[in-house]
């Protein structure tokens, strides 16, 4: 059974993949403080053991997986871990992700293709097919898929990129209808640049264009601390949408209501971003 604090309330639990760097690791350090039990699933294990150390000393329990979100079993074995350590958990962050291959859509392979299909996409999949059950079973759960401003906004030379983003928004807006009757709550995150790794797995068929986004990153005003506090307090609130960038909140807004204006925006601005 799941254990309870001085008070007698029970603790929160959350599992976070890719918890090991990045964004994972500012959610599971933000949940950490929140007093949350942490458990963090990644196939670095060294950065895994490095973030269960930082988690261990802010006096909370946590934990580190090894998870291949690739594999459908590495998630079957980490649900089972959950209910092994805790009776269960509160919240799946579907979070471990790759930043594709940029790149024209002759230009990119369709190994390229599955490759960050596999993981951004149906990863998202396949945490959202094995902990739904244990969400149900427990009358309770929560998901939060992270997703990208860049699955709202669609910039060229991304097409691979754009579209496992955008089918994360996709299963998490079914999933939001499905499961709320089950009483499981469902955020999807579409942050726009910050500073992070996610170049680290970064592929281009574009000169240059890796070094221009990681700069754009380096100098966004927007911190993985930022997100991560967006995602707890939207979580916290069960709304939907996390968008923690202002400029792409408003540049969503436009698309929608003047979606004409939004191509010229859109037009100029990655003029910048991929110009040679």
């Amino acid at each position: 059974m799941p254990e309870c604090d001085m008070a007698g309330a029970k603790q929160k639990r959350i599992f976070i993949t890719g918890g090991a760097s990045g964004l994972g690791k500012a959610i599971a350090l933000n949940y950490a403080k929140q007093g949350y039990k942490v458990c963090i699933g990644d196939v670095n294990e060294e950065r895994g053991l490095s973030v269960l150390a930082e988690l261990s000393s802010l006096g909370i329990q946590a934990h580190y997986l090894h998870c291949d979100i690739t594999q459908l079993s590495d998630l079957e074995k980490a649900k089972q871990a959950l209910i092994d350590l805790w009776g269960g958990v509160d919240i799946v962050v579907n979070n471990a992700g790759v930043a594709g291959t940029a790149g024209s859509i002759e230009d990119v392979s369709m190994t390229d293709w599955d490759w960050v299909i596999n993981i951004n996409l149906l990863g998202v999949a396949r945490g959202c097919k094995v902990f739904t059950a244990l969400f149900k079973q427990q009358h309770s759960g929560y998901f939060i898929n992270i997703a990208s401003a860049a699955g709202l906004m669609n910039a060229p030379q991304m097409s691979s990129y754009n579209a496992s983003k955008a089918g994360v928004i996709s299963i998490s807006e079914t999933l939001k209808f499905e499961l709320e009757k089950y009483n499981i709550g469902v955020s999807v995150v579409c942050p726009a640049f910050f500073k992070t790794n996610l170049t680290e797995s970064m592929k281009s068929t574009v000169t240059g264009v890796t070094q221009r986004i990681t700069q754009v990153m380096e100098h966004s005003k927007v911190s993985a601390e930022d997100v991560a506090q967006d995602i707890y307090n939207c979580q916290q609130k069960g709304e939907f949408w996390v968008l923690s960038h202002k400029p792409e909140r408003k540049l969503w807004l436009l698309k929608r209501y003047l979606p004409f204006v939004f191509a010229r925006v859109m037009k100029k601005q990655m003029a910048k971003l991929f110009a040679s």
